[in-house]
């Protein structure tokens, strides 16, 4: 049983299966070309990255394979940074900055970076697929990218935003569940009215839309995928899943705590980036996210506490790192990316086969 979609047609890709592009160090190029040189679609989380490091990186993976791969980015929209909002983070931040040894920490020059100098490397390095997030790009961007010949595709948390992405014209829209990890793409209304179910979220986004749906949420395994294509959806997107593979960049902290994570031990707040996000819960996360609504939006948030989660990070503790994980992290497990592709397509099948009373 072959799975061939129309996602795997318009992806050129073998295998209906997309790692997910996580943002901040997880997606590194050896993830990206392992999944693409497995049939997969290899994502790259390039939203943090300056645009001189993003074409090395883009350049690098083109090293390592010659399947498609993508690159995404978090669209940009509009934000105060307001100084009250920001002193006060700054008094909610001083204690952990102290346990972690942390002095005079500055304030950073920019706070996010240029989303016209990041598209002008992907153009000028033609990449196969553009991903975004967090919006719709303006129209003329995504002219370029159309008259470019790359393929687009964006996230939405409901089937108004899948809507609103069809009619900008992209050529494919991930359905992100409520189990996500990592920040959720919610652009129309609160993120809090759009944490749908994956199971609930993709058959409805499939009958309201023409373009070929990906499912996201709490997708680990073949069963997983099995189930995806069962409610409409043409391939399925994982993130958690890939966390923990050999090729990724996860810390290894941070790997041992998804490893480790149980499903009702993650939680959607806004304490490290100031923008709704799915991670495990620990200190930072409980301690911090009861004052959430006083907090500057994102990215003003997510730069003030870069120091604290990149120390953090250095020194191995756990308590204060972004842990960002979906609802199904225990199903994850420290295998190569090639065989996590290759087990989720094995799986997929048989678990089709079984249902339509085939034998395995």
């Amino acid at each position: 049983m072959k799975l061939k979609t129309r996602v795997t047609h318009i992806l050129k890709i073998e295998h209906p299966v997309v790692q997910a592009p996580m943002a901040g160090g997880p997606t590194t190029p050896e993830l990206v070309a392992a999944v693409s040189n497995t049939g997969g679609l290899g994502s790259l989380g390039a939203a943090y990255l300056p645009p001189e490091i993003l074409r090395q990186q883009v350049r690098e993976i083109r090293h390592r394979t010659g399947g498609p791969f993508n690159v995404n980015l978090f669209v940009p929209s509009p934000f105060e940074a307001d100084p009250e909002r920001i002193e006060r983070s700054g008094e909610l931040l001083e204690p952990y900055r102290a346990e972690l040894g942390i002095q005079d920490p500055e304030m950073p020059s920019s706070f996010e970076e240029s989303f016209d100098d990041q598209l002008q490397v992907i153009l000028e390095e033609k990449v196969p697929v553009f991903s975004f997030t967090f919006g719709v790009p303006g129209g003329e961007h995504l002219r370029r990218l159309r008259d470019a010949d790359i393929i687009t595709v964006g996230t939405a948390t409901t089937v108004r935003e899948g809507l609103r992405l069809e009619e900008s014209g992209v050529d494919v829209v991930v359905a992100q569940g409520g189990e996500a990890g990592g920040h959720r793409g919610t652009f129309l209304g609160d993120f809090r009215d759009a944490l749908i179910g994956t199971m609930a979220l993709v058959p409805q986004m499939v009958d309201a839309l023409s373009v070929p749906v990906i499912a996201s949420g709490g997708i680990m395994d073949g069963r997983g995928l099995a189930a995806a294509l069962v409610l409409g959806a043409e391939a399925a997107q994982m993130g958690t899943a890939f966390l923990t593979c050999e090729e990724s960049g996860a810390h290894p902290v941070f790997k041992k705590a998804v490893l480790g994570a149980a499903e009702d031990e993650t939680a959607v707040t806004l304490a490290f980036s100031g923008r709704a996000a799915r991670g495990i819960k620990n200190r930072f996360l409980v301690e911090v996210g009861e004052y959430e609504e006083e907090l500057p939006p994102f990215p003003v948030q997510n730069a003030l506490t870069k120091d604290v989660r990149a120390t953090a990070q250095r020194q191995g503790h756990p308590e204060f790192m972004s842990l960002w994980a979906g609802q199904a992290a225990q199903l994850a497990s420290p295998a190569t990316a090639a065989q996590i592709v290759e087990g989720v397509v094995d799986g997929a099948e048989s678990a089709l086969r079984r249902l339509a009373g085939s034998p395995t």
